[in-house]
């Protein structure tokens, strides 16, 4: 195991994502979800998504991730919520999807793209495999300001993250070529996204992954930083010269729709 935040996450079986299970239901809700068909979601992580979809819009849901160990947990919360028969899950690179072109009704991804370079491939990816007339949606944090603190700049590269504005969030999603875009964009609030974020997780798997992130802790101190960084994400950075506050408070969130 390296010690990358992403390796850490797959390995304590810890994901979440801005905005937890209401910008969710909001972006299953803009991406017409409910009357879908098969809806793919990329970056499935621990599966609560994929999970989720099956259950309120009463579809198929195709879950990806690029790590084989998300994978594993994915499978095991759709065994624990009974959902196999409407819940496929594989891996797959978001900026090389293996499906055919113009299949899925919607096409959803939250808190993935922001840990990909190359984010235009990744958008037109899943843009071609969304059928025509069906939906693209993605959750994705945004920097408030295009000069962010000292601080909250360490804490994205300790985080692998390449952090954008909004306004190049919104320049990406203008020339994806989708129709009838929308973009809805929101502060995070600290104390919903606490609270949002346990309950995104659950109680049970939040607190078999503080077990393992604890014997990680204490059996391999070279991992103690990307530990660090798994679990600190968001919080208090200490502030900077000029009194930086919360690190939350250097971003938002934006949910971003269109029809293909």
């Amino acid at each position: 195991m390296t010690g990358s935040f992403l390796d850490m996450q797959a390995y304590v079986g810890i994901t979440k994502h801005n905005g937890g299970f209401p910008a969710t239901k909001e972006l299953l809700s803009l991406c017409h979800a409910e009357g879908a068909r098969e809806i793919l979601e990329v970056g499935c992580g621990i599966g609560v998504g994929p999970v989720h979809a099956a259950r309120t819009c009463g579809c198929r849901v195709v879950g990806v991730d690029v790590s084989e160990r998300m994978i594993e947990w994915s499978r095991q919360r759709v065994r624990e919520e009974k959902v196999e028969d409407r819940v496929d899950l594989r891996v797959a690179d978001v900026l090389a999807l293996p499906f055919e072109s113009d299949r899925f009704d919607a096409t959803l991804c939250e808190s993935v793209l922001a840990f990909v370079g190359d984010k235009e491939r990744a958008i037109s990816e899943m843009v071609r495999v969304t059928r025509p007339g069906g939906y693209v949606g993605l959750n994705e944090a945004f920097l408030l300001t295009e000069s962010p603190s000292a601080r909250v700049a360490e804490l994205a590269r300790q985080m692998g993250t390449e952090m954008v504005t909004l306004g190049a969030w919104r320049a990406l999603w203008d020339a994806s070529g989708l129709h009838d875009r929308v973009v809805r964009a929101y502060r995070v609030d600290p104390v919903r996204e606490v609270r949002g974020r346990m309950r995104w997780i659950g109680l049970r798997w939040l607190v078999r992954g503080w077990a393992r992130a604890l014997r990680v802790y204490l059996a391999q101190p070279s991992l103690r930083p990307a530990l660090e960084t798994q679990l600190g994400a968001g919080r208090d950075t200490g502030g900077d010269e000029q009194g930086a506050p919360l690190a939350w408070a250097s971003f938002g969130y934006g949910l971003f729709v269109g029809r293909k």
